[in-house]
């Protein structure tokens, strides 16, 4: 027999930033909650990934790095008790009866009324090079994850990349190391128009259209890489003490297959409840789909409450939709 106490009202499964959020939200509807995230940290990739890289799409703020995101979420979870289950994977959810579903973990059994979904993109790992002894220098100074920003203060920094991830980074390197250069293989950035605007104003030196062609190192260490280009013969050959790759990262959807909910390729399927077809499972962030949806954390934020107050009043029929503005609520600091 099941306890009581050990059924909550929502589990949120993902514990990136719209998963904090939610599980914030959650409290303000007075919902016993609980998140399961398969990272040893809460913060998704943002912790890993981004930890010091500066958003700019972020409601509320001029600029934020991924550390404060992560810290000021963290601090508007704690206004609750709400349960934290780390490096715990969900593996299968069965639906029990009309309120109640069994969550098989990597290692035990959760109960839940209802469940959110917030794994953003699945599991990830970035694209790496391909060329001779690339992993020979991942333990030194070529690196696809940028995780301590002072590490290059007045070094000679190389990123290679077109999107979003590294323009944004040879930006925030510029101030602190004493060189940057930014290598692409097309003549033309991806990233949003105003990074590619303020890129075209800053220091940075680019490289257009290269791609990396050889290393050259000794003692472990990588000293320089020739690029060449795209569609020719030129070399060029930098000289630098750090490599970054920003190729994009390749993510796997994991279990989510397997759980029964409707998919369009990778993406969970919802409708304006965020309900996706299994009554009682929702899903926001990354993680979905639906017509018009646009990938961002900030609109990720929007979505967690809309989930929320639908699980509530699926529980609670009597409790409305939409609830008291925050205004009218109260925090002990």
């Amino acid at each position: 027999m099941i306890e009581e106490k050990e059924i909550y009202d929502i589990t949120i499964v993902g514990g990136g930033p719209v998963g904090m959020f939610a599980a914030f939200y959650a409290g303000m509807r007075n919902a016993k909650t609980k998140i399961i995230e398969s990272l040893p940290v809460l913060g998704g990739q943002v912790s890993l990934l981004y930890p010091e890289k500066t958003l700019y799409d972020v409601g509320g703020y001029a600029g934020v790095t991924g550390n404060e995101l992560i810290a000021q979420l963290t601090s508007q979870m704690q206004h609750f008790d709400q349960t934290v289950c780390l490096e715990e994977e969900v593996k299968m959810i069965e639906k029990l009866d009309t309120h109640l579903f069994k969550l098989s973990t990597s290692k035990g059994i959760h109960y839940s009324k209802t469940i959110v979904v917030a794994t953003g993109q699945g599991a990830f790992k970035p694209r790496k090079l391909t060329l001779a002894d690339a992993d020979y220098y991942e333990e030194t100074n070529l690196h696809y994850i940028v995780k301590e920003i002072e590490q290059y203060r007045d070094k000679t920094v190389v990123i290679c990349g077109g999107g979003d991830t590294a323009v944004d980074w040879a930006l925030t390197l510029e101030s602190v190391a004493e060189k940057v250069y930014l290598v692409h293989r097309r003549e033309k950035f991806r990233a949003h128009e105003g990074s590619v605007a303020a890129l075209n104003r800053s220091s940075v030196k680019m490289l257009t259209p290269y791609v990396p062609h050889e290393m050259i190192g000794n003692n472990d260490k990588l000293d320089s890489v020739i690029f060449k280009e795209t569609k020719g013969s030129t070399t060029k050959k930098i000289d630098l003490d750090y490599f970054i790759v920003n190729y994009g990262f390749v993510s796997k959807l994991g279990p989510v297959k397997d759980w029964g909910v409707a998919l369009d390729r990778s993406d969970i399927v919802v409708n304006s409840k965020m309900e996706t077809s299994i009554d009682g499972i929702y899903a926001v962030g990354d993680s979905i789909t639906f017509d018009g949806k646009i990938k961002l954390i900030a609109t990720g934020f929007g979505e967690a409450p809309t989930a929320v107050n639908h699980a509530i009043h699926s529980i609670y029929p009597k409790k409305h939709t939409q609830p008291i503005q925050s205004t009218t609520l109260s925090f002990k600091e």
